[in-house]
């Protein structure tokens, strides 16, 4: 499944910054405009990444089964 995602560049003094709108936390820096890309899609992979593992925690569960006695 491939996903779209809106990411914002934005150039602060020597540096560039950049976030994607949609998922809070994928956020990064670069020097250039390429770094800062590479940097976020980086950074997007570990956020997915990360986020998938919390589910699939979220998601283990333990059962107990006692037996039961047969009554009359």
């Amino acid at each position: 499944m491939q996903r779209e995602f809106t990411s914002v560049i934005e150039k602060r003094g020597n540096w560039y910054i950049a976030y994607v709108e949609e998922l809070p936390g994928v956020n990064t820096q670069g020097k250039t405009l390429k770094e800062v890309r590479e940097n976020l899609k980086e950074a997007l992979c570990l956020i997915i990444e990360a986020n998938r593992a919390l589910v699939i925690k979220s998601q283990t569960y333990t059962v107990s089964v006692t037996p039961a006695k047969a009554g009359v």
